[in-house]
């Protein structure tokens, strides 16, 4: 019985991550992407051990190490105003011992250079842009913009926040505006204060606002990401940029090493966070959806990557135990990731609420349950999860 033909519609992480697990378990494909190179925009990804095992599990996370930051602590909690310490994960003794992988930083480029080298060459096709999609039976036909067309028994939309592929299958739904903008910025190393350089994952918290730091590519950066009032500002892309001095009005009178850090910063980049509903279905037939095509989530428990190197673990898995019947595989990975990915979803956007509480009641409650409780153990059913179960 011949493979099925397995399309690909983007060459971020979670494409060649696809990729990678649909080559290991013995099925070819080809990967779309419309970038005239590989290429990822951003800066930092923690790489939780859910992720760290996936990667593990493709032979490319010895390359990642290279570059990546293994943290000794996570989900250090701040106070904004004096930088108390709220709470911290012991990471250092503990998380191999409970999940059987440490948990690293890294930079988005070097996640996609790693995952990128269990994908056979001559497979992505670059500079082929997606502008349709039609089912007949169990065919997909792409259509692409330079006017070719190509045809499959399975098309994987892993293009993205603005997914063509799920634009062509479901009913547009505005998102809504969540009332944040993100900033994020690189600084360097070496203009940065030790507290920021040590081998950790620091979130300060205060009123309406938070900043999360942690070193990458080696140490050589630290990476910032601050969530902020949005205001007016509406625009959601990753090449929008801001000023250093609009990121430091945000954090005006808070711990003078926070504001240290942000006035070493390069250029921050800037986006609205807009807020989707999950979806109730993402398999149509023989194409389905991955990634941020299928559960954009805000990205207050940073498993965007992970969430999509978890889905293409389990597509690869149930597309190579059904290969007579690929649109029975899809919904089986969709029964499969659907609910994790929906409660991942809807974890996350509950924190927004939870990081921003302003000075009094609720925000002292926060602070005593977060020096009861063991973040690593509540945080259990994320970082143990394995697909092949």
């Amino acid at each position: 019985m011949p493979s099925p033909r397995i399309a690909i519609v983007g060459g971020g992480i979670g494409g060649l991550a696809a990729a990678a697990f649909l080559r290991k378990g013995g099925l070819p494909c080809v990967v779309y992407e419309q970038a005239r190179e590989l290429r990822e925009v951003g800066a930092g990804v923690v790489v939780a051990p859910n992720a760290a095992r996936l990667l593990r599990s493709l032979g490319v996370l010895d390359a990642l190490l290279k570059s990546a930051v293994r943290l000794d602590t996570g989900w250090e909690f701040r106070r904004w105003q004096d930088g108390t310490v709220l709470s911290a994960e012991d990471l250092a003794t503990r998380c191999e011992q409970l999940y059987g992988e440490h948990t690293y930083t890294a930079h988005r480029a070097d996640v996609l250079d790693a995952v990128g080298r269990a994908v056979p060459e001559g497979a992505v096709r670059l500079g082929a842009r997606v502008t349709g999609i039609s089912v007949t039976g169990a065919t997909a036909t792409l259509a692409f913009a330079d006017g070719a067309a190509a045809e499959a028994d399975v098309v994987i939309g892993a293009d993205g926040i603005h997914s063509a592929i799920r634009a062509a299958l479901t009913e547009p739904v505005p998102p809504a505006h969540s009332g944040l903008s993100a900033f994020r910025a690189l600084v360097q190393a070496r203009h940065a204060p030790a507290f920021a350089r040590r081998p950790a994952q620091v979130l300060w918290l205060g009123p309406g606002h938070h900043l999360v730091h942690y070193p990458v590519r080696a140490g050589e950066f630290i990476n910032l990401v601050a969530m902020a009032p949005a205001g007016a500002y509406s625009t959601e892309s990753w090449t929008a940029t801001a000023t250093v001095g609009e990121l430091l009005a945000e954090f005006a009178g808070w711990d003078p090493r926070l504001t240290g850090l942000i006035q070493a910063a390069a250029t921050p980049g800037r986006w609205a966070l807009l807020d989707r509903q999950p979806l109730r279905q993402w398999s149509y037939g023989p194409v389905t959806l991955l990634g941020d095509a299928a559960h954009p989530m805000l990205p207050f428990f940073a498993q965007g990557t992970a969430q999509a190197i978890e889905d293409a673990a389990v597509l690869a898995r149930c597309l190579t135990e059904d290969q007579a019947d690929p649109a029975a595989a899809l919904r089986r990975y969709e029964a499969d990731r659907l609910p994790r990915a929906t409660r991942l979803q809807e974890v996350s956007h509950a924190r927004a609420h939870i990081n921003h509480y302003p000075d009094g009641p609720e925000q002292r409650a926060r602070d005593e349950a977060f020096a009861t409780t063991d973040p690593l153990a509540a945080n259990a059913w994320i970082y143990a999860y394995d697909p092949a179960a």
